[in-house]
């Protein structure tokens, strides 16, 4: 065989591997577009449902829940926002699958085995994640951004001791600012819910150990504070909820690595490949 003829026969993989990789890429656009379209139409649903923790805010205060536009363009930005969001989340299981499709035959069994948990358990935690910013983070930060309309109320009447000051200052806040406010709480929380997915994913390919994990809680402790006071409302309270949500998240992780570590070295002494660790 020439080299000319070893050449050719090494090209003709690679140019499978990127027409697959084009068609793969084909199929993910086509299902996002499909998908963006889908919430394009369904945009009033999904900003009802979004707004719906700051309205019961609202309504706890007996205001009306009204927002307002400050740019001419800026119904339409929000609505390509919550289409390109929307778009992505439905086409996401679609997008996942063929990526998975691509890069699974390059793998082996144990391989395939032990890193399909992980991509399933991604999305599903990043979901709960979501569910609970929404649920239960998003209501008590929009209570706790509201009651300093009564700050700017009393200082109103102070000013003016003998005006009558009805309302004082009441929301009607922007729609493209409460969106913004809304997705980066939601995508905070679902990143933070990916903790235990990557710990576990490291454990399983051997770059950290239980025994680490264990000897590092007081700095995670630390991080996990400085992250909480980064992305939850200035308040203690809120940050400690954050603290609250993630922290068992690593505890959780701990015992997941322990499992494989101890399902790993059952299999090695079947094997007859274990060896004791050393104490030191």
């Amino acid at each position: 065989m020439t080299k000319t003829d070893e050449l050719e026969g090494s090209a003709a993989p690679l140019m499978e591997h990127l027409k697959e990789l084009r068609t793969r890429i084909m199929v993910s656009i086509a299902s996002f577009v499909v998908a963006f379209f889908v919430c394009y139409l369904l945009w009033q649903s999904v900003f009802a449902v979004l707004s719906r923790p700051m309205c019961n805010a609202l309504a706890a205060r007996h205001q009306e829940c009204e927002f307002v536009l400050i740019k001419v363009q800026e119904g339409f930005f929000v609505t390509l926002k919550i289409a390109m969001w929307g778009g992505f989340v439905l086409a996401f299981p679609v997008i996942a699958f063929q990526m998975w499709r691509f890069v699974a035959p390059g793998l082996y069994r144990n391989e395939k085995r032990a890193f399909l948990p992980f991509l399933l358990a991604s999305p599903i935690m990043f979901v709960l994640g979501g569910m609970f910013a929404y649920f239960i983070v998003l209501p008590y930060a929009f209570n706790f951004f509201l009651t300093f309309q009564d700050g700017f109320k009393d200082a109103m009447q102070s000013a003016n001791p003998l005006a009558e000051v009805p309302k004082g200052v009441v929301f009607q806040g922007s729609v493209e600012a409460f969106f913004a406010l809304t997705m980066q709480f939601l995508l905070a929380f679902g990143l933070c819910f990916q903790l235990p997915v990557l710990l576990t994913l490291m454990g399983r390919a051997g770059l950290i150990g239980s025994k680490g994990l264990k000897s590092t809680r007081k700095y995670a402790v630390v991080g996990i504070l400085v992250l909480s006071s980064m992305i939850a409302p200035p308040d203690v309270t809120s940050m400690m909820i954050l603290f609250a949500a993630i922290y068992p998240l690593y505890e959780v992780s701990i015992w997941i690595i322990v499992y494989f570590e101890k399902q790993a070295e059952k299999q090695a002494k079947l094997d007859g490949t274990w060896e004791e660790p050393d104490d030191e």
